[in-house]
């Protein structure tokens, strides 16, 4: 299991606390997006995280798939920051975003 925002910041070898708010939105927002275009195991910002409180982040872990794990990877990736990369990060969520969407496990099929 791991916490999702830990995740990211060691993708994106951030040592410090001072963007947690920021990339804790662009965690929240890739989950909505994949969500919304049908993707499913995605957790939501409710079961994602608590509530910070005074100053502290939560410790509660996510149980998440490694094709999401990657697929945040490439969001933040892409959003965060000024990226000479950001085009290229751009494409390989994309391309993940695809995958996941005809992968059986992560798309509820009708």
């Amino acid at each position: 299991m791991i916490d999702m925002l830990e995740l990211i910041k060691l993708a994106l070898r951030i040592a410090t606390d001072a963007f947690d708010q920021e990339l804790q939105l662009y965690i929240d927002d890739c989950c909505a997006e994949m969500t919304a275009l049908g993707v499913v195991g995605i957790p939501q910002p409710d079961e994602a995280t608590e509530p910070a409180g005074e100053g502290e982040g939560s410790d509660e872990e996510i149980d998440l798939d490694p094709q999401i794990q990657s697929a945040l990877i490439a969001y933040c990736k892409w959003k965060f920051g000024f990226n000479d990369d950001a085009d290229r990060w751009e494409k390989i969520y994309h391309t993940k975003l695809a995958q996941l969407k005809t992968m059986t496990g992560h798309t509820e099929w009708s």
